[in-house]
């Protein structure tokens, strides 16, 4: 039997079970399925207070009301650098620390700014609705590494790889497009078509770049699966797992919420039409086992949205992998959702299959203003607590009270989103919010340019 510990002392470590072995303990640690061995909840409860103590008025504010709205914030991963992509081709750079601003980097584009990327600590890229994505360096902002082109529509998402340093990214073009930043030069680097959709809006790799995420303005969730960067995929080439909604075994082609969003707002720009049916009812996988590239085709259920179609504007994933974020809204654009859907282990391997690889878990409604224009939200760096645009405001949400990690915490139904606090410090709707990855801070921008800076009070 495993010794009693003594009063202050340590737990002792749970017994390794022998029909788990060493490998399945090693499994539950890394998943945070024990208090004993995981120093992250010895100290949520801390970060939790320190989170639940900012205050309004406790925000700087940082003027960029010259540059046009704010499209999205990004820290440099060690938390040293909060890059802005704004509206009017403008990128500005900020200390988080001491709120100083350090550089603007003057028509950075010819057209909007919408993403910005870290590929380290002192290389970022950017994209644009110039149709092209520019490398930087911190330690020489005065000119771009290099120019990429490749895309013929607006960039709007940039994803990086640090195992294969190859940098991936989508537009309104509908094209996945893959950069070799090994092979780097002044002229650009070498690329090529990866994928290609219609109706594409956001782009994702989990971080252990296992799969791609797609989300499109129609309403579908593509997954791609056991992902292989390096083989291109023509259209009609990759195996179809299951095209269905994520809590039904209904096929997307003959369901109701699977109509196009008609175009006309910001949000969905895009001249494409959607998967063509007869690329949606290929299947060419092998028994036994999924292949590279295998890809799935959700629809996933929206609260209150099932006779009606809906378009998925943000996307993003947790930082374990464990769920994808989504930020969705109606069809006619009178409702707003922040959906959390958790992956199920084992995606099946034959297209009847009537589970999905995503179930919904947690949902809440959100506050419906600034129609037309996307809002992104974010995990926090632990995975355990949501920021979301709310209005004037953001809004910190968490799948308990407590602020439990999601596998702690998994209903057997969608249940709500908990409000952990509501922080209101804009003039206009908030479009975009960041959580710093190394401090206790996190980053709202929005629409008329202004940035505020939440960090608690000591």
């Amino acid at each position: 039997a495993a010794p009693t510990p003594k009063h202050g002392m340590e737990p002792a470590l749970p017994p390794v079970s022998p029909r788990t072995g060493l490998f399945g303990w090693l499994r539950g640690r890394c998943l945070g399925r024990s208090a004993a061995v995981d120093p992250a909840r010895d100290t949520f409860r801390a970060m939790t207070g320190l989170y639940g103590s900012i205050q309004p008025a406790d925000s700087v504010y940082l003027s960029t009301r010259t540059h046009g709205a704010v499209f999205n914030l990004e820290y440099s991963p060690d938390g040293s650098v909060l890059t802005v992509a704004c509206e009017q081709t403008e990128v500005l750079l900020f200390d988080p620390i001491s709120s100083k601003h350090i550089k603007t980097l003057s028509e950075a584009h010819e057209d909007c700014v919408n993403n910005i990327r870290f590929l380290d600590n002192r290389l970022f890229a950017t994209c644009s609705d110039d149709t092209t994505i520019a490398l930087w360096d911190l330690r020489k902002l005065n000119t771009k590494v290099c120019t990429l082109h490749g895309h013929t529509s607006w960039v709007k998402n940039i994803e990086y790889d640090t195992n294969t340093r190859l940098l991936v990214t989508s537009g309104f073009d509908g094209n996945v497009i893959i950069w070799d930043t090994n092979r780097c030069t002044e002229d650009g680097c070498p690329h090529k078509k990866f994928f290609h959709t219609r109706f594409l809006m956001r782009m994702r790799l989990t971080p252990d770049c296992s799969k791609m995420l797609i989300s499109t303005s129609s309403g579908y969730l593509l997954i791609l699966h056991d992902l292989d960067l390096n083989k291109s995929l023509e259209v009609g080439s990759y195996p179809i797992l299951r095209a269905r909604r994520t809590t039904s075994s209904s096929d997307i082609t003959s369901s109701g919420s699977s109509a196009p969003r008609p175009a006309g707002s910001p949000c969905h720009q895009n001249d494409s039409v959607p998967l063509s049916e007869k690329h949606m009812s290929r299947s060419s996988q092998r028994e036994g086992g999924s292949p590279r590239n295998s890809l799935e085709v959700l629809t996933p259920e929206v609260p209150g949205e099932r006779d009606r179609g809906n378009c998925i504007t943000s996307l993003q994933l947790h930082p374990k992998g464990w769920a994808t974020l989504l930020r969705c809204s109606s069809n006619t654009d009178d409702q707003e959702w922040t959906c959390v859907y958790e992956f199920q282990e084992g995606a099946p391997v034959r297209p009847v299959s009537p589970r999905c690889s995503l179930r919904l878990t947690h949902c809440i409604e959100e506050a419906n203003v600034g129609r037309g224009y996307i809002k992104e939200l974010c995990f926090s760096p632990d995975g355990r607590m949501i920021s979301s645009p709310h209005g004037f405001g953001i809004r910190l949400l968490g799948f308990d009270a407590r602020c439990s990690e999601l596998v702690d915490c998994l209903p057997k139904e969608a249940s709500p989103l908990k409000e952990i606090r509501s922080l209101y410090s804009h003039n206009d709707v908030v479009l975009t919010t960041k959580f710093s990855p190394m401090h206790c801070q996190i980053a709202s921008g929005c629409l008329s340019g202004r940035v505020s800076l939440y960090q608690p009070k000591f």
